[in-house]
């Protein structure tokens, strides 16, 4: 009997929210590697789980490398969940939250993408899943700094869906609408909305994703999915 290969998934920002729950359904049958920037709460995900956990800060690009090294073998599919909030006036926000949130948002984007395309372009196969946020399509005031962060990743996702060259290799997007996870209790009260989509559900949507085969009627640079949270 020849035994199936077990999958690998890696979810970076699985310690909470829509990450916890992806990792959450993949767990039973694959092999899951939640990576997270708390070292104690990576633990006790992977303790609690029974998974694999890494802490490594996206923003540092050698954390990144160490981390998708140290993993290794095939890359099935990576979620892409980390991301900084930061809120308010442009004028009003300090230097250093900005200079934040760029490095996590747009650095750490780019970084764990990077990694991830590497491993599946020599493997010929893999479905990156990027989780973006509604606030890329609609401006709103009091977001200026967050929703750029954002728009580079959508961008970045764009452009690398239309350059794999073969449709085994999927990059993909979702904009899900407010959630209530540890990020949107970051945001305040004057950016939130009265109705939530729960992050189980959306884990949902992010999981059949990572699932589609090569040969599924998918093109790679589809947006497939940008909910408004009220589904």
């Amino acid at each position: 009997m020849i035994l199936a290969r077990v999958r690998t998934f890696v979810v970076v920002g699985g310690t909470s929210g829509l990450g916890l729950e992806v990792a959450r359904i993949l767990v039973p049958d694959h092999r899951v590697v939640v990576l997270g920037d708390q070292p104690e709460e990576v633990k006790q995900v992977a303790a609690d789980l029974g998974c694999d956990g890494m802490a490594c800060d996206v923003a540092r690009y050698d954390q990144v490398r160490s981390a998708f090294d140290e993993i290794g073998g095939e890359l099935d599919g990576l979620v892409h969940c980390a991301a900084r909030w930061i809120g308010g006036r442009l004028e009003d926000l300090a230097p250093e939250a900005i200079q934040r949130a760029v490095e996590v948002n747009v650095l750490g984007t780019a970084y764990v993408l990077r990694e991830a395309l590497r491993r599946m372009h020599r493997h010929g196969h893999g479905n990156i899943v990027y989780v973006g946020a509604v606030a890329v399509d609609v401006p709103r005031p009091g977001i200026p700094v967050y929703r750029a962060t954002k728009c580079f990743g959508a961008s970045l996702v764009e452009s690398l869906a239309q350059a794999t060259g073969t449709n085994g290799i999927k990059v993909m997007q979702l904009h899900p609408g407010p959630m209530p996870t540890r990020l949107q209790e970051r945001v305040g009260a004057e950016f939130l909305d009265t109705v939530y989509t729960p992050p189980a559900q959306v884990a949902r949507e992010v999981v059949r994703l990572l699932m589609l085969d090569a040969d599924d009627p998918y093109v790679s640079d589809l947006r497939v999915l940008r909910a408004d949270g009220r589904w």
